[in-house]
C-alpha cells in the first residue's frame, strides 16, 4: 500500500467490497512492511512470460554487484497493476520485487 493509505481506509476499503461483492474478506490484514534493498522490473505481458523478466533481474542484479536474498523475513512480491478478467494477456502490468543484499567480496 503507498504510504498514505490508513488503517482507516483500508477497513473501509474491506466493508465496502464485502457489500459489493457479498463475499467475506476476512483474511486481509493491514500491516507495515520494511521491504529494504530490492530489485523491481515492470513486466508487461503474460504471467506465463514472467521468467524472462526475473532472468533480467537477476542478471542486473548480479552486474550491480548485489546477489538475491529471499528469507523467511524477505518475500519475492508480485503487484498487479491489470484485471486479468479485463485486460489482455499480452498488456498485463505486473510489478515483481525481489530482495537483494551486496555480494560478500
Amino acid at each position: 500500500m503507498p504510504d498514505f493509505v490508513t488503517k482507516e481506509d483500508f477497513d473501509w476499503a474491506v466493508n465496502e467490497a464485502t457489500k459489493k461483492k457479498k463475499q467475506g474478506f476476512s483474511k486481509m490484514e493491514f500491516f507495515t512492511y520494511d521491504e529494504g534493498l530490492c530489485v523491481q522490473c515492470m513486466h508487461i505481458g503474460a504471467y506465463d512470460d514472467e521468467p524472462a523478466t526475473v532472468e533480467a533481474m537477476h542478471r542486473f542484479m548480479d552486474e550491480q554487484g548485489y546477489i538475491l536474498d529471499i528469507t523467511d523475513q524477505r518475500y519475492h512480491h508480485e503487484i498487479y497493476l491489470s484485471d486479468a478478467r479485463k485486460v489482455a494477456p499480452g498488456k498485463l502490468k505486473t510489478v515483481i520485487r525481489h530482495p537483494i543484499k551486496p555480494k560478500e567480496r
